[in-house]
């Protein structure tokens, strides 16, 4: 496709419409001319823009992030790009730390509340409720 309307351009990146236009307002796609009246009509490279911005997302960059990806040329900026990736990958690599350590007391939780006595109170809502009071003491 050389010229799409804005629903063929959604349709083909797999997005709404309203999407296309929310990165038209971040900067992320460009907007095109509206030639006399007419319908705006998207080349393949905005498709080609869309779906970075998708790609990148699905890689756990946010948009101030892909903007800041988009901006940097394929060949001359190869060292900022490996920056900023490894940056990404630094933050993921500690929220899954994070996530494991809940992973762990949630399960410790369930397990306290599976083989806890009827007549003591749920550990799981206890320990929402008063975080400071360890579980285990139930």
């Amino acid at each position: 496709m050389s010229s799409m309307t804005i629903s063929q351009l959604a349709k083909a990146a797999d997005v709404g419409v309203e999407t296309v236009r929310y990165y038209q307002r971040r900067g992320l796609l460009p907007t095109p001319a509206l030639p006399g009246g007419s319908i705006r009509r998207y080349d393949q490279n905005a498709l080609s823009r869309l779906r970075f911005v998708k790609r990148a997302q699905a890689l756990g960059f946010s948009l101030d992030e892909v903007a800041e990806l988009l901006d940097l040329d394929e060949h001359e900026d190869r060292t900022l790009a490996r920056q900023i990736a490894s940056e990404k990958l630094i933050r993921i690599e500690a929220q899954i730390e994070q996530l494991q350590s809940m992973k762990q007391a949630l399960a410790e939780l369930v397990t306290c509340c599976a083989h806890g006595s009827e007549a003591q109170p749920c550990p799981i809502l206890h320990t929402l409720a008063h975080p400071d009071e360890p579980a285990d003491q139930l």
